[in-house]
């Protein structure tokens, strides 16, 4: 096992792996910006580095600072979290050339599964569902047309390089495909350098549906079933299950085996998350994140398992502790996304705490790295804080999350709690019945008004 580890990261997410590495009693590393001196992680961690001013790529985006800091503090791992350099294919490189393990897959398969052309194909080959569309990159405007004749309207395109809702387009129409492939390719050359874009069939009311697998590297795997995501704003996730409302076990077990077969097959080693569509009871692969997830905690809770003790233990050579037959899922738990926003508009709110009351009790868990005090910076993203509910079935989750709700205070600057206080009053929530699109459409009616 490592002795000491430095966590390349900020925010709840730091705080999180900290955690897990002083139960496994792992000496710590905290790097920070000049605006997150007094951030909790840093406070915790057994040694601090500050790695540059506040602008991220000056900072938690400097490589050469990072592996410094890891040579200056004689870090043996790097634990990315998620974010910034999680899923950078060069940085896992240059730390494992300077001696450092990187707690992740290998650099080629990040840069596999950071290619949504070749992660389709990959997944193809390794027996995951598609959904119908390109075999790569659509080079022209007429190829695009054709190929849309061939699978039919409404189409999506998509960034080959893309992420979080960038470079990507729909086309309801062969009247609006001029204009979507235009711009969806420069869209993509602003946003990741690359204007290549591939096309998928749109699925148009579709959930969004991700397993959870853990591999060894050594040709072993499991899946620690799935989560229901698709309650979202602009392909951004705000609240997440786990288990999905729409699945029943038989179809858990049936696409979770795939998914650990498909990761056994890669030899892929540690955390990942093979995301799909899901529609009329089947699944189409969107892509795989080669990386913790946010919502992870709601896995975590209905299983029982330490994500980032697993990622560890793999990086550390000592492998899995647990077998596909060991893992049991247990009730039912809700992740709610807390951002320092206003709830009606979605607007930053950075600023002081005034005061920081956190909800408790039974199934009630809270990651968050802020506290009473604490000076939320502008320059990152806005999550403060995980609000993770679990109880023995989703009736009781969600009573239970209600009361959180209600308990959970932070004054001195907006959040999006408001946000879930509606939801939690609105029946298709309470049925489970929401796809994608629900969320937008909600805010649409201006609950707020």
């Amino acid at each position: 096992m490592f002795n000491k580890i430095l966590i390349a990261n900020r925010g709840e997410i730091a705080l999180r792996v900290l955690r897990a590495c002083k139960e496994l009693g792992i000496r710590t590393v905290a790097v920070h910006s000049t605006a997150d001196a007094d951030a909790m992680h840093v406070r915790l961690a057994d040694e601090s580095v500050c790695i540059g001013p506040p602008k991220a790529s000056e900072s938690y985006l400097n490589i050469p600072q990072l592996v410094a800091a890891c040579e200056i503090t004689g870090a043996e791992a790097v634990h990315p979290g998620y974010g910034f350099l999680s899923e950078n294919a060069r940085f896992a490189e240059i730390v494992e050339a300077h001696g450092v393990k990187f707690i992740g897959p290998s650099a080629e398969h990040i840069r596999i599964m950071g290619d949504k052309i070749e992660a389709k194909r990959t997944a193809q080959r390794l027996g995951i569902p598609v959904v119908p569309g390109s075999d790569g990159a659509v080079e022209t405007v007429e190829a695009a047309a054709e190929f849309a004749e061939t699978i039919g309207y409404p189409v999506l395109i998509k960034a080959s390089a893309g992420g979080g809702g960038r470079g990507m387009k729909v086309a309801k129409s062969p009247d609006d495909l001029a204009e979507a492939y235009a711009t969806a390719r420069g869209e993509a050359k602003a946003a990741f350098g690359d204007d290549a874009v591939y096309m998928e069939k749109l699925l148009l009311t579709p959930r969004h549906i991700e397993v959870q697998v853990l591999g060894d590297g050594k040709g072993g795997a499991v899946h620690l079933g799935e989560r229901d995501c698709s309650l979202q704003r602009r392909h951004q996730k705000v609240w997440e299950e786990a288990n999905s409302p729409a699945l029943n076990a038989e179809s858990r077990e049936k696409i979770g085996a795939i998914c650990a077969k498909a990761v056994a097959d890669l030899g892929y080693a540690g955390a990942g998350t093979i995301e799909f569509l899901y529609e009329n009871g089947e699944f189409y692969f969107i892509e795989m994140n080669t990386r913790l997830q946010v919502e992870h905690p709601i896995t975590e809770a209905i299983t029982g398992i330490d994500l980032v003790v697993e990622q560890i233990r793999v990086a550390a050579g000592a492998g899995l502790s647990v077998k596909q037959s060991d893992i049991e899922f247990k009730g039912h738990a809700i992740e709610c996304r807390i951002n320092a926003e206003n709830a009606a508009t979605f607007t930053p709110s950075p600023g002081q705490i005034t005061y920081y009351h956190p909800p408790g009790g039974l199934g009630v868990r809270v990651d968050s790295g802020v506290y009473q005090g604490y000076r939320i910076p502008p320059y990152y993203d806005s999550l403060i804080g995980k609000l993770i509910v679990h109880g023995r079935n989703r009736v009781e989750c969600l009573m239970r999350l209600r009361r959180c709700l209600d308990e959970f205070v932070v004054d001195g600057i907006e959040t999006t709690i408001p946000l879930f206080r509606k939801l939690i009053d609105n029946q298709d929530i309470a049925n489970g019945m929401y796809d994608i699109h629900w969320l937008e459409k909600f805010l649409e009616t201006r609950p707020f008004d």
